[in-house]
């Protein structure tokens, strides 16, 4: 029993035993229980908040306005007391994670600030600034500063926490910034918070990167948009069709159209209507070939315009077979190039002139003027007469190409003076009317008020006798239905201008680029020399001004003359107008010849020796110095070109001599720049080859009678 008894208080015992163990497990299994429930709703709290967190920043690509959300929940997430963002400039955090921070721009500037640190908003913040800001950039992990009691831990110069936490924002394997939180609650960073604020910083870091990346897109796009939009060159889209996709301002402006007019519409069509070279150009970009511009005249735009094109890559491998075509307006450069290449034209002749004119002009003098000296002999019958008539009309019409030709060598025109060109026009009109007349050509006149121009009144009249002689020519060959008219207009904007247009048959378009080429005549061999407009084109050139020539719609021709006015208050000097000759001296005279040409002083001889002069005739330079210094001569009838010992003989004899000046003549054909004005230096007189007996004789009665007067 009483085994019993104790059987059974020790299992009394035991079960109270037992009870208190099993007591205590529940009580700790609930408290687990509850630590494990409220690490869940934590859990899920923050997951919430990352989710809120991601929506707001998902919803915006403004740089500002994700580092203000990043900020705000940051602080909400650890109940810190301040927090802040400050990023690295772009292009900048990677050299500041290399440690090649420049000195001359900040390392960081504070984006986003909230709370205790809110001031800091807007600073920048440089590389040698020694707080936690900084110093967390060269970090790969979160930095954390706890207060244990110590001095309180310096964020940015001046600015201080009791604890924070500062986490590198790193994306895409950069550092772009900073996250840091200041003072959390309770004043320590539990193990959770550092785990939150990693996964905020990872997250923003993304986003932030992000919004750069976006940014700067966008600004290339605006970049890219500006400077297509800014291109002088037209710039189209092309697609597979052939029509315009996009368009810039300077396309749309050549096709004269606002853009929105010109997208939908066929390329070639609108450029030029219909052109084989054009489609296969566009055909060879499509082929993936590398093309060469085209140069087209455009009848629909009424320009020249270049043109180029080449694929543009389809992303992704996609058939797309879209083009990019560059569009220039070259008018006005060809116009400059044709201008160009006529000048050189010209220089080429002036050349060719230079070096010829003295050669051509020394027989044309001897075969001129002894024809004429023959003519004037009254025995000759009348058949020889006749022939030596049209030697010395075929040497005279030689002679005027010669003059024709030295107008190219000449840079400039022989006078200055103010000229009235509404007076020129009138007097030539004038001098040409009784022809005009007779080819019952009517010409109409509007002239406007111009100002003088500064030139030399023959050559102008030339031009105008040019063009009007072409323009006579051209309306003389309508057929009797059509009109006969020139039409003559002057005004002065800028310039002084003048347009000479005709109802003739117009200008064939193979004809249109030789129209001022030397030589470069339509008419039949014998009727022209093909000078006459090359003529005008020197000689407007030379005055300062530019000549082109126009097809009017109705037809016919229009030139176009434009001529720089007279500058206000220029010196003007009047060209001397030759007196006339006095009678043929009675005196006999001796006159002394300096030519190598044996055919000139044949000429010269017979002339003056006829007439009961002595003629002495140097056989070189060197002996005219030295008969002019052994004896007394009227008159000293000398080349331009004769030298003495490398120096010209004229230059020598009046520095030798210089009383002789006043009796010296000198035979010039120089087309030299500066040949004329060395002469008038030299204060000597001068006639120009190839000259006519009549010139030759009244030159030297003039000076003959000049001296006896003195």
């Amino acid at each position: 029993m009483r085994f019993l008894i104790a059987l059974l208080a020790v299992a009394a015992v035991a079960a109270v035993g037992w009870s208190l163990r099993l007591g205590r497990r529940l009580r700790h299994s609930e408290r687990d229980r509850r630590r494990a429930a409220d690490e869940l709703n934590r859990r899920l709290s923050e997951l919430f908040s990352l989710q809120e967190l991601s929506f707001i920043l998902s919803g915006s690509l403004q740089l500002d306005r994700i580092v203000e959300q990043v900020v705000r929940y940051a602080m909400r997430f650890l109940d810190a007391q301040g927090a802040l963002v400050a990023l690295a400039p772009d292009g900048e955090a990677a050299a500041a994670e290399a440690g090649e921070g420049r000195e001359d721009r900040p390392l960081l500037r504070v984006t986003a600030a909230d709370g205790t640190l809110a001031a800091l908003a807007g600073r920048s913040i440089g590389a040698d600034d020694p707080g936690l800001v900084v110093r967390s950039l060269g970090r790969e992990r979160l930095e954390l500063v706890r207060n244990s009691g110590g001095e309180p831990t310096r964020l940015v110069e001046g600015v201080q926490a009791e604890s924070a936490a500062a986490v590198p924002l790193r994306a895409h394997g950069v550092v772009v910034g900073t996250l840091v939180i200041a003072n959390p609650r309770g004043g320590a960073f539990a193990s959770e918070d550092i785990r939150l604020l990693s996964t905020v910083a990872t997250h923003a870091a993304i986003v932030i990167a992000n919004a750069r990346f976006f940014e700067m897109v966008r600004h290339a796009k605006e970049q890219w948009e500006t400077a297509f939009d800014s291109l002088s060159e037209g710039i189209a889209v092309v697609d597979d069709a052939g029509r315009v996709r996009r368009a810039n301002r300077s396309f749309a402006a050549l096709l004269g159209a606002p853009i929105p007019g010109v997208i939908g519409r066929e390329l070639v069509a609108a450029l030029v209507g219909a052109s084989p070279p054009l489609v296969d150009l566009l055909a060879a970009a499509r082929a993936g070939d590398r093309v060469q511009p085209i140069v087209l005249r455009s009848t629909t735009l009424g320009r020249a315009i270049r043109v180029t094109a080449a694929r543009i890559p389809a992303p992704g491998g996609a058939h797309d077979q879209s083009l990019v075509v560059l569009v220039e307006d070259v008018t006005d450069q060809q116009a400059m190039e044709s201008h160009l290449i006529q000048s050189e034209k010209l220089a080429a002749v002036g050349q060719l002139v230079s070096g010829v004119a003295h050669e051509l002009n020394n027989p044309l003098t001897s075969i001129a003027g002894l024809s004429e000296f023959l003519l004037e002999q009254k025995e000759l019958g009348a058949k020889d007469r006749g022939h030596l008539r049209v030697i010395h009309e075929q040497a005279e019409r030689a002679g005027r190409i010669v003059r024709n030709l030295l107008t190219f060598a000449r840079k400039g025109p022989g006078e200055q003076a103010p000229v009235d060109l509404n007076d020129v026009i009138q007097r030539t009109l004038l001098l040409m009317s009784y022809d005009l007349t007779l080819k019952d050509i009517a010409v109409e006149k509007d002239l406007g008020t111009l100002p003088p121009v500064l030139g030399d009144r023959h050559a102008l009249q030339q031009v105008l006798l040019n063009l009007l002689n072409n323009a006579a020519q051209a309306v003389a060959e309508n057929p009797p239905e059509r009109p006969r008219v020139i039409r003559l207009v002057t005004w002065f904007d800028d310039r002084v201008r003048m347009r000479v247009t005709d109802s003739g048959a117009g200008i064939p378009d193979d004809v249109l680029p030789h129209l001022f080429t030397p030589f470069f005549t339509t008419k039949e061999p014998g009727q022209g020399t093909g000078l006459g407009l090359s003529i005008t084109y020197s000689i407007v050139e030379a005055h300062g001004g530019r000549i082109g020539v126009e097809r009017p719609p109705e037809g016919g021709a229009a030139f176009l003359v434009d001529l720089p006015a007279a500058p206000a208050g220029v010196a003007v000097h009047a060209t001397p107008v030759p007196a006339p000759a006095p009678a043929p001296p009675a005196a006999k005279r001796a006159i002394l010849l300096v030519d190598d040409d044996p055919a000139v002083r044949r000429m010269v001889k017979a002339l003056f020796g006829r007439e009961g002069h002595t003629v002495d005739v140097a056989r070189d330079a060197q002996h005219g110095l030295d008969l002019a210094g052994a004896r007394a001569y009227d008159l000293i009838l000398a080349d331009a070109q004769a030298r003495a010992r490398d120096h010209l003989f004229v230059t020598r004899l009046v520095e030798a001599h210089p009383a002789l000046k006043d009796r010296v003549l000198v035979a010039t054909g120089d087309v030299r720049p500066g040949s004329d004005d060395a002469l008038v230096r030299l204060g000597l007189r001068y006639v120009r080859k190839p000259f006519n007996l009549r010139d030759l004789r009244d030159e030297a009665a003039r000076m003959w009678a000049a001296g006896a007067l003195s």
